[in-house]
């Protein structure tokens, strides 16, 4: 007795399987992508602004929070007033832009002397805002 096939073989299958996987690593690529935070664990909710300035060359970044207890973040590490100044004196020279990222609810005294610190030490301060949506 002989069998036969009742299922006909289809070459084009084997052409749009690696296809589909492909179709679905970008997708996957596209919305894990949409998840990524420059800044993690540092939850700022920045004031708006109409005003957009040039990109800084080799700049640093201070975050500063207004949780319960304000902080001070400088390159993803919590410092107080008197280590900003040791780390922004020992920074390097062509280094010399600072970005200030302070949340909007921040004491407005907290941002002004982490700004004079930067100022003294020779730092072009520039205070970050998110641009205006229409």
């Amino acid at each position: 007795m002989k069998l036969t096939r009742t299922l006909q073989f289809h070459p084009a299958l084997f052409q749009v399987t690696p296809l589909i996987n492909v179709l679905f690593l970008v997708f996957m690529l596209f919305a894990m992508s949409s998840r990524f935070v420059l800044q993690p664990g540092i939850g700022i909710n920045l004031p708006i602004s109409p005003f957009t300035l040039e990109p800084q060359r080799n700049p640093q970044i201070v975050s500063v929070t207004a949780a319960p207890a304000p902080a001070i973040y400088h390159r993803d590490r919590k410092v107080s007033l008197e280590e900003l100044d040791e780390r922004l004196a020992s920074g390097p020279a062509d280094q010399r832009a600072l970005i200030i990222k302070a949340d909007r609810s921040t004491p407005y005294e907290l941002v002004v002397q982490v700004m004079n610190r930067a100022l003294k030490h020779g730092f072009s301060v520039v205070l970050a805002a998110n641009p205006e949506t229409p």
